[in-house]
């Protein structure tokens, strides 16, 4: 299987639990790989034959400063939706979404949830 990785990309949604994270919002990092054959895009060049990684970006963009959710998970598995859907080339895909900021009281870098839908070696 080959893929294609959008790495570390940033944004600004409202999910969460807490009142003040659905309030002011906060930085959401993600890394998406996708599962596709670009044996045939390699071959001739041409785009019909991949996946177009801004139209993938626009799409998580929607979802993530899109309509608030109080899980990580549930974001995750919205993006993996959308996506899947919107790309029939797509045949599994990888979402890690990382929230850097949670306003939970201890020492770390960071929150994440990672999942993978269809079909991904």
């Amino acid at each position: 299987m080959d893929y294609i990785h959008l790495n570390e990309m940033e944004f600004y949604g409202y999910h969460g639990v807490f009142p003040e994270e659905t309030k002011l919002g906060q930085r959401f990092r993600l890394t998406v790989s996708l599962a596709v054959d670009l044996k045939k895009a390699g071959e001739t060049d041409g785009l019909e034959h991949t996946v177009h990684y801004g139209e993938v970006y626009n799409v998580c963009q929607s979802v993530i400063e899109g309509n608030p959710k109080k899980l990580l998970e549930a974001v995750a598995e919205s993006l993996a939706a959308e996506i899947l859907s919107a790309f029939s080339l797509v045949k599994g895909i990888r979402i890690q979404l990382i929230k850097p900021d949670p306003p939970i009281p201890g020492h770390y870098k960071s929150v994440a949830v990672d999942i993978t839908r269809g079909e991904f070696i």
